[in-house]
């Protein structure tokens, strides 16, 4: 996905002269997975993006990603969603607003290694009939473990979101799990390559689980500028191909 992001010193400068390295831009993607890291206290650091993806339902759907996140104590981040929606068949628009707060409760622990949760709320700002949204308003929890084993790098997640509505569409639970990994490969160029998925449902309103494989390169042109590009491919179900690109600033 295309994405830009902006980090920006609001107040509190003594105590940001404690945080290390705070002005490093923190992208949480490309990849579906986040990682345990939170935004320094004081600090304001924008995303936002594009992901083109073929092969759906619609075939061709275009998402933009607009992400703001505020660092509210050293291990506390509040993150605001909100996207842009384009079908290839339906008129799409402003999509679901989200709110989250990342809190990072463990770090470098021997067996989690930096651990966040991330509950967060989705409202249904979008339409449903538009293409843009679910209609439903969605409560979710996200378990972040965060570890470098040796020269590369390992983000694990297992979330959980319950939908409000009927249930009828779409499906009132799900789960989400992913393994994302990346490292060096020379200089300021790195690689990330991550395997996620969502496991089936049953009922009226089930869905066959699905496996998506994410790999791509990510260049560091400042510690506070970083370019990625990459594509998603399914591995099972009806994950559709996607092509992303983007940078964080």
């Amino acid at each position: 996905m295309i994405r830009t992001s902006a980090t920006l010193l609001l107040v509190f400068p003594a105590l940001l002269a404690a945080q290390p390295n705070p002005h490093a831009a923190q992208p949480e993607r490309p990849t579906v997975a986040t990682h345990a890291g939170t935004v320094a206290a004081g600090w304001l650091e924008f995303e936002s993006g594009i992901e083109l993806d073929h092969g759906s339902n619609p075939d061709h759907v275009a998402t933009g990603l607009l992400v703001a996140k505020i660092g509210v104590a050293s291990h506390l981040q509040l993150s605001l969603f909100g996207n842009v929606t384009r079908p290839s068949d339906n008129a799409g628009g402003v999509g679901d607003f989200a709110a989250g707060l990342k809190w990072r409760i463990l770090d470098k622990h021997p067996l989690l290694g930096d651990f966040a949760l991330l509950p967060s709320i989705k409202f249904p700002t979008g339409s449903a009939s538009r293409g843009s949204g679910t209609g439903t308003t969605d409560a979710s929890l996200l378990l972040i473990s965060s570890r470098d084993a040796g020269p590369v790098h390992i983000d694990l997640n297992a979330g959980y979101t319950f939908r409000g509505g009927s249930g009828v569409h779409p499906h009132r639970e799900s789960w989400l799990w992913t393994a994302s990994f990346s490292g060096a490969i020379a200089g300021s160029l790195q690689w990330t390559a991550e395997l996620f998925g969502l496991p089936g449902t049953g009922g009226a309103a089930g869905s066959a689980p699905i496996v998506g494989l994410l790999a791509g390169p990510t260049y560091a042109l400042r510690e506070w500028l970083v370019f990625d590009v990459g594509g998603i491919v399914p591995v099972a179900g009806p994950q559709p191909r996607a092509f992303y690109a983007g940078a964080v600033v």
